[in-house]
């Protein structure tokens, strides 16, 4: 029911057993329905199988966030038939599903589970060709992740300010930002609590950020296990510096609500999102809440694309001109005397050009992958 800027069919696999299968499944079907979709993509992972309690349900609830993002105009649920993570309970979790575009099966009981695969994909397809046309739609139909990774000391300056003046924008035209990576914001939580829109909002921050704390305690690990070694080469000298940059990416607008890790978007405005800050985790977690396209600020580089387009901005120009098959936006000029609300026009148009069609370098280069946090038993 909501908009999506890429309209293409998601073959998902319900447990590491069936990856190989999954794989084989989008790419032969993918020859087959050329220029009815926007593609088809395979989803794997390497969980499903002997999960217990919460890690299970965690397993589901973020495949079932990502079957249902609106950039999946179609899913094929792809199960061994054994495990523990089945089908039918992902289906459950989708209440709303449409059956001409979600369908589903487990390889067990399917005489060949490629053929079984690939017709399905065929059908689905089939029936978007029929029924689904790009449209205009308002800014507000927008819901943007957002990131930082590879962090260097300019990542404060000129890249995570440029996202909150974006932030700003399109939270004053009604839309959804959201924003993850909670041991980053270790030492500047305090700036986001000050604009929560209720107390239940400010307690619900100040939980989340005790409940990260205990999991690093409970572990035996520092809370102040942060910056990494490629932030200390870049120039990030301590945790609370990281986190200071790395709020930024917020602007100013109010936090509405605070999702728990799998949660679905509930809220527009700024929704805070519990998840580590873990580039593939963490951007598979803003995915499957709803995130149609994220941005993804850094110092250092990185070529990882998840689900949905994923713009790379590089916080300095000499990293934009080295990788430009990994970054799609240069907010280094920023450093050179470029006016913030120049780079902010700059980067506004490249991301209306994105959600209109126009594919970023994780696409071009087929960089999508996604991850799960693994907190539980393994039988």
């Amino acid at each position: 029911g909501r908009v999506g800027i890429r309209n293409e069919i998601w073959v998902i696999a319900m447990v590491g057993c069936v990856n190989r299968t999954v794989e084989r499944i989008a790419r032969m079907a993918a020859n087959q329905v050329r220029g009815q979709v926007d593609g088809v993509h395979a989803i794997t992972h390497p969980f499903g199988c002997s999960q217990l309690g919460d890690d299970l349900a965690n397993t589901r609830a973020i495949l079932a966030g990502l079957a249902q993002n609106p950039n999946a105009g179609g899913v094929l649920l792809v199960g061994l038939g054994c495990e523990s993570n089945q089908y039918r309970a992902l289906l459950d979790a989708m209440p709303d599903a449409d059956p001409l575009r979600v369908r589903a099966f487990a390889c067990q009981d399917a005489g060949d589970e490629l053929d079984a695969g690939i017709s399905a994909v065929v059908e689905i397809a089939n029936h978007m060709a029929t029924e689904d046309r790009r449209e205009p739609c308002p800014v507000s139909d927008l819901v943007i992740g957002l990131k930082c990774g590879g962090s260097d000391a300019f990542s404060g300056l000129t890249a995570n300010p440029l996202l909150g003046r974006i932030t700003d924008r399109l939270d004053s035209a009604g839309g959804s930002t959201i924003l993850t990576e909670v041991p980053e914001m270790f030492g500047a939580e305090h700036i986001l609590m000050e604009r929560a829109v209720s107390s239940d909002v400010h307690g619900a921050i100040g939980a989340m950020m005790n409940r990260f704390k205990r999991y690093f305690i409970g572990h035996g690990e520092a809370v102040h296990a942060n910056p990494s070694p490629g932030n200390i080469e870049g120039g990030i000298t301590t945790l609370e510096e990281k986190s200071l940059g790395g709020v930024q990416k917020a602007g100013s607008a109010p936090v509405t609500d605070v999702l728990g890790y799998g949660d679905r978007l509930r809220r527009a405005g700024l929704s805070l999102l519990e998840a580590p800050g873990n580039d593939a985790v963490s951007t598979t977690a803003m995915a499957a809440a709803g995130a149609t396209l994220i941005l993804f600020t850094t110092g250092r580089g990185t070529p990882l694309g998840t689900m949905v387009p994923t713009l790379k901005l590089a916080t300095r120009s000499d990293l934009a001109e080295r990788k430009p098959n990994w970054i799609d936006f240069d907010a280094g000029p920023i450093l050179d005397g470029e006016p913030i609300d120049a780079a902010t026009d700059r980067l506004w148009h490249a991301i209306l050009d994105v959600a209109g069609g126009k594919r970023a370098r994780n696409e071009l280069y087929d960089e999508r992958q996604i991850a799960l946090w693994k907190g539980g038993v393994t039988l």
